[in-house]
């Protein structure tokens, strides 16, 4: 039995619970693409390995707009996606805490990277919650994410070192990309006014963010939606948006809004008008084809309707 067809029968057993399906003993085909076929995980690589690979690469993400990384839970149809990559990128730092079985599985059989494990770990921030954790959202760090990136670049030259220079290139041209991204958010984010840097959202995603640009980050939920949220959280952000007349919390594109509802009414007890801000994007992007679907076009949207809100 070759190395590929027990890599896709520990797949599926994984995949379902242990269920092995009709079929399962057929390897899956190489695509016949010239290309460098890459799976990534969150939209936020899979457009990262886009602008990198360029011409080189045909890229499939398994998470999608509104798909929530924390709880995310391999299907059936993605055992093809990961069979049929030459390499596999994703976050790591347990951001996709359901998958890694999945993940230490195919790295015994293909280049498979788990991009944030390469930043420095005295560049990480720790879950407050659990000290041993580090926060997995370090895109919301524009240089932290460039370090990340470097695994995505150096992976594909690896892979495929005939394109080296297309793959540096492309690259320095992308850092310069977000090297403007940033310098646009430090301008923006000065705006607001000190009493107001109070960012209230469901769960904590937005931590390396409020530490970039000096803002207090309150969420429900810890690091992972994993995590529960009872009636003391709520009350603790209540007592924080009156204490500080915030005017304004957000939601999450990925997350469902009631945790937020709860807040906003446990404020209107108290006599304290609270509106949604707008929607972040935080764990996913937005929709193929939209500005808010490429990163850069995401993290501007999030220091937009983030200034507009609270200056």
């Amino acid at each position: 039995m070759n190395k590929r067809l027990v890599t896709l029968i520990g797949l599926i057993i994984i995949l379902m619970g242990g269920l092995i399906l009709s079929g399962c003993g057929e390897a899956v085909s190489e695509s016949p693409n010239e290309k460098v076929v890459v799976t990534s995980t969150i939209g936020q690589i899979g457009d990262a390995v886009k602008n990198i690979g360029g011409e080189h690469v045909e890229v499939q993400s398994l998470m999608g707009p509104g798909v929530d990384p924390h709880l995310y839970k391999a299907k059936q149809s993605d055992i093809g996606k990961l069979q049929e990559a030459d390499i596999i990128f994703y976050s790591g730092l347990h951001l996709e805490g359901k998958m890694l079985e999945i993940f230490k599985k195919m790295n015994e059989e293909k280049p498979t990277y788990a991009i944030a494990d390469s930043i420095p770990k005295d560049k990480l921030r720790k879950d407050s919650a659990n000290n041993t954790a580090m926060d997995p959202h370090v895109w919301f760090d524009i240089d932290l994410w460039k370090i990340a990136l470097e695994q995505v670049r150096d992976g594909l030259i690896k892979n495929d070192p005939q394109n080296k220079e297309d793959y540096i290139r492309n690259t320095e041209k992308y850092f310069a990309q977000l090297d403007e991204l940033k310098t646009y958010a430090d301008k923006e984010m000065a705006m607001i006014p000190e009493e107001q840097r109070v960012l209230v959202t469901a769960h904590d995603a937005f931590n390396y963010f409020g530490a970039k640009y000096g803002l207090q980050v309150m969420g429900l939920q810890g690091l992972s939606t994993d995590a529960e949220y009872g009636l003391g959280d709520v009350q603790s952000l209540v007592n924080t948006l009156v204490d500080r007349n915030i005017k304004a919390v957000f939601v999450e594109s990925s997350i469902s809004e009631k945790s937020i509802n709860a807040v906003i009414a446990g404020a209107k007890d108290k006599d304290h008008k609270v509106s949604i801000g707008g929607e972040l994007f935080s764990d996913a992007m937005g929709k193929e084809g939209t500005d808010e679907g490429t990163y850069i076009g995401m993290y501007r949207h999030n220091v937009d309707t983030i200034v507009d809100a609270l200056k």
